[in-house]
């Protein structure tokens, strides 16, 4: 095939190729490990934290483009991933393939320890740079989130109908249940705590109640927030039930983030929390998780169109009237309509209206369809997880009383 590559900056011959399942062809050049990568492809709008972008388990089997054309020019680090499984020892998991602009060049930050390209390698990652993201972008706002696959092949030779019939082919993200490919095959403890300038990360003082994680693909640094509250943090399988999690005697259950579609994964989710609810558990969801307690109560989740991807989401507190800027990662919403009686809406989405939150009438639970974990605002959600910790304490307190 002969294909000119989008960019004017590089007259050579392309050596990747982004093919969508519509046929629609991006001509550019390979980063990153050589192969195929398949997924669904989406943009994200972040200007800094690709790093941690790309390694968030919750992008799994998803291509992503970053709008932000500079990728890759503070290079990477061993502090900034955030597959806590992939940490300990396990497979990496987060975005299958990375399309950007430019040429991620050389790292230029103090904290650099290896250059991008290097570091896609390592994590079997395949990229494409030189191509028109900002009219990928436009077609993805268009006509919703394609499948596509990435090719990089140094040889600039590539079966185009093949690839296409590739990406068309491919099942997708909705029905799929991926937390059980990314959590943890046994519980651990979490102790590191926040990031200090100088000396890294702290340890926790582990002083606190047991909060138990439920891990659909929870990020590194959602364990961080909790351990820099002392709290004890054991993080378990999700396939884990719900007798072996009791038996634990935890102050308090996080739901946390994680890929695929929520409905799928609520077939094992929901028995687990719905039990969890019965036994009057302060719980604290997080995106998926935040999806799959809805789900637990009866609400229904659906497939968005382009999907929140990005650092810069306005949402609004319903209570206060607040503002937060937010990092969000999704691809599915909580169908705000469907919601019970007992599940009250806290937080909206200012750019479409979706419901960003909800709480448990009556019970100390609620959950966001953001990440508060991350510093976007920087820390206009950091509260959350006070929140979670204040509900914990009242519960124990309570029950205290109560013997």
């Amino acid at each position: 095939m002969t294909a000119e590559p989008k960019s004017q900056e590089h007259p050579k011959s392309p050596t990747a190729l982004l093919v969508l399942a519509d046929g629609t062809v991006f001509a550019g050049f390979g980063t990153g490990a050589t192969g195929n990568a398949l997924g669904e492809v989406c943009f994200n709008t972040s200007i800094t934290g690709y790093q941690e972008i790309l390694t968030d388990p919750s992008y799994t089997d998803q291509l992503l483009c970053f709008t932000f054309p500079h990728i890759g020019i503070t290079g990477t680090n061993g502090e900034d991933v955030e597959d806590e499984t992939n940490r300990r020892g396990g497979a990496p998991s987060g975005a299958r393939g990375v399309i950007m602009r430019a040429a991620p060049g050389q790292a230029a930050n103090w904290r650099a320890q290896d250059n991008f390209d290097h570091w896609l390698k390592a994590r079997s990652l395949v990229g494409i740079y030189g191509i028109d993201t900002r009219a990928l972008t436009v077609h993805i706002r268009r006509h919703g989130m394609p499948h596509g696959i990435i090719a990089h092949h140094t040889n600039g030779k590539f079966d185009v109908a093949k690839l296409q019939g590739m990406a068309k082919s491919w099942a997708g993200l909705e029905n799929a249940d991926l937390a059980k490919a990314v959590t943890t095959t046994k519980p651990y403890q979490a102790k590191e705590a926040k990031w200090i300038l100088g000396s890294g990360y702290e340890h926790s003082k582990d002083t606190g109640p047991l909060v138990i994680v439920i891990d659909y693909g929870v990020k590194s640094n959602i364990l961080r927030r909790l351990a820099t509250l002392d709290l004890r943090v054991k993080v378990v399988p999700c396939t884990m039930n719900v007798a072996e999690i009791l038996a634990l005697e935890p102050g308090g259950v996080l739901l946390s983030n994680g890929p695929g579609d929520p409905a799928a994964t609520a077939s094992h989710a929901s028995p687990l929390i719905q039990a969890l609810i019965a036994a009057n558990m302060p719980i604290f969801g997080i995106c998926l998780g935040h999806q799959l307690l809805a789900l637990a109560l009866g609400a229904k989740t659906k497939k968005m169109e382009q999907g929140h991807h990005g650092a810069n989401h306005p949402v609004k507190d319903l209570a206060t009237g607040k503002v937060e800027i937010v990092s969000m990662n999704h691809g599915f919403t909580v169908d705000e309509t469907t919601l019970p009686a007992q599940a009250i809406a806290t937080h909206t989405s200012l750019f479409d209206g979706s419901n960003c939150g909800l709480r448990v009438k009556g019970r100390p639970i609620f959950s966001v369809q953001y990440h508060p974990e991350a510093s976007p605002g920087p820390q206009d959600s950091f509260y959350l997880f006070e929140q979670f910790h204040q509900l914990i304490a009242q519960s124990t307190e309570r029950q205290t009383h109560d013997i």
